[in-house]
């Protein structure tokens, strides 16, 4: 067994003993243990918080506008949605925007790559990873992580850069791509970068992560902290929004614009070509579900809900690389089950090895944001972010 595979198989059981699924005598003594040093995460997650606020650690500035885009809990938001749409909207009012990520998961570039870089650019630290500049996609899926290079594909005139020094990336992107707005991706933590405007994704699923801090529980900070949000999305909402939740938050953050949100499916496209497909195709057909993300049963009910049968049935850990021999295994099994295709995430499909023979067509599912509430304030945002933009 690969390392690689025994981390999932670790991160699959702590979660399964963090959501009280996995019974015994064992997991819940792991879940008292994890549950005191929550007390201790969430001390040190305050004092930080508090040493900021008070200037005693002072974050740095770049002299442009800084949008921070995160959450308070890991994983499972539908947060790259959201980014994609908010820096559309403001490259379409005439902002030149770039996207700040760490590249969660992604891959070291390799040494010599490295170093032609450094004497390229006569500096002995490396620049960041430029994912896009704006106008040409320049990094692999493996090199950029798949956040970063889903919205490298998607965002044609918007920058994206990797580095976990968002500070470095920041600087790189105004000086070297001449831009004027960054959006810190996953950025509601990171505070080592100035940032004027704060908004946060809120589950509708799951808003509060098991009422608990990390590593008991979801949370990266306690709930009462969204009051530093100024702009608040509830995702993955019904038709009927989420009222409920919403009173919720506005008791917690009196001041924040609050919309309610969707993802809804758009089309359907081929995973290795540009082939595109109605949704109405998934009626009655048989298909194989694939996926690697923190919340599979939210792909595979939508799924459903469009008509497909889901003969079997392949889940994976949040983020994992599918294997050639995976995706092949997943076809023939698949197709022993009767399967008619095999649908995947749009998140999984920049992981797909390319794969020579396909029995079944290997398709993925184009989700894009759709807001129930909250769109003429969410407009007025943008309105007011770029109304100096001289571009």
């Amino acid at each position: 067994m690969t390392s690689k595979r025994k981390i999932e198989q670790i991160e699959t059981y702590l979660l399964s003993v963090l959501d009280g699924t996995r019974k015994g005598k064992w997991p819940a003594t792991l879940r008292i243990f994890l549950k005191a040093l929550s007390l201790l995460f969430s001390m040190i997650v305050q004092v930080r918080l508090w040493l900021y606020r008070h200037r005693i650690i002072r974050p740095s500035t770049l002299g442009c506008q800084v949008i921070s885009v995160g959450n308070l809990t890991v994983g499972g938001t539908g947060k790259t949605p959201v980014v994609e749409v908010f820096a559309r909207n403001l490259q379409q009012q005439g902002r030149k925007v770039a996207i700040l990520s760490r590249g969660y998961k992604s891959k070291e570039l390799p040494f010599w790559q490295k170093m032609v870089q450094r004497i390229t650019t006569g500096k002995i630290e490396a620049p960041p990873r430029v994912v896009s500049d704006g106008q040409r996609l320049l990094l692999d899926s493996w090199t950029a992580g798949d956040e970063p290079f889903m919205l490298a594909s998607n965002l044609a005139d918007v920058a994206v850069v990797v580095d976990k020094d968002r500070v470095k990336a920041g600087k790189y992107a105004i000086k070297e791509l001449g831009c004027d707005t960054l959006i810190l991706d996953d950025g509601f933590q990171y505070l080592k970068l100035g940032h004027r405007l704060d908004i946060a994704l809120v589950d509708r699923t799951n808003p509060f992560g098991g009422g608990h801090l990390l590593p008991r529980g979801l949370l990266r900070e306690p709930m009462r902290n969204i009051k530093r949000a100024g702009f608040i999305f509830i995702t993955k909402c019904g038709e009927g929004g989420a009222p409920e939740l919403k009173e919720q938050l506005r008791r917690l953050n009196p001041v924040a614009e609050i919309s309610e949100c969707r993802h809804a499916a758009k089309f359907l496209k081929d995973v290795f070509g540009d082939q595109t497909y109605p949704l109405e195709k998934l009626k009655g057909l048989k298909i194989t579900a694939i996926s690697a993300i923190a919340v599979p049963e939210s792909f595979e009910n939508a799924l459903r809900d469009f008509g497909a049968e889901i003969v079997y049935v392949r889940r994976f850990a949040d983020h994992h690389r599918f294997s050639q021999q995976e995706i092949i295994n997943t076809i023939n099994w698949g197709i022993k089950r009767g399967a008619e295709a095999i649908l995947t995430t749009e998140k999984d499909a920049v992981r797909f090895p390319f794969v020579e023979r396909r029995d079944i067509p290997i398709m993925f599912m184009r989700v894009e944001i759709e807001m129930l509430s909250g769109q003429e304030e969410f407009m007025g945002w943008i309105n007011r972010i770029c109304f100096k933009s001289t571009v």
